[in-house]
């Protein structure tokens, strides 16, 4: 069977998500546009933090006051960063990533331009949650998005 694009996307991001130092889950982005890469990213700690897995290497980090990881930033924002660091246009891309987004996320995601949202796995059975707002959020507001299917 011929590999695709998507295939082949996919497959970097899933690879990618070994560099993620969260102890709970690792996922990985990539940003793609007409047949290139653009931009890749994981999630963890701002560059210049400390890794979760090395000071807390059973737990991950601290919670927020709302539950959520105090240090890591998701590989989504990580992704759009540095591609904004590096003066990557980011409007009319792609996005592929190990993990549907959350609902902060997709709001990052349509707010930076990003046509359509590939990903491997859903954040609502992740977190056992009753929906999808992530993908709902970027649905109701014309950004493509589908599950990557092998």
């Amino acid at each position: 069977m011929k590999t695709t694009l998507d295939d082949l996307f996919m497959s970097l991001a899933v690879q990618l998500t070994q560099y993620s130092h969260c102890v709970k889950k690792q996922v990985a982005a990539v940003l793609t546009k007409d047949r290139n890469i653009l931009a890749t990213g994981y999630n963890g700690p701002p560059v210049g933090t400390y890794n979760c897995n090395e000071l807390w290497p059973k737990t991950g980090c601290p919670r927020s006051l709302q539950g959520n990881c105090s240090l890591a930033i998701h590989a989504e924002q990580q992704v759009i960063m540095y591609a904004l660091m590096h003066q990557v246009a980011t409007k009319g891309t792609t996005l592929y990533t190990t993990l549907s987004p959350c609902l902060p996320c997709a709001r990052i995601i349509f707010g930076a331009g990003i046509q359509k949202v590939i990903y491997k796995e859903s954040y609502a059975n992740y977190k056992g949650l009753i929906e999808e707002e992530g993908l709902n959020f970027l649905d109701e507001f014309g950004v493509i998005t589908a599950q990557y299917k092998k």
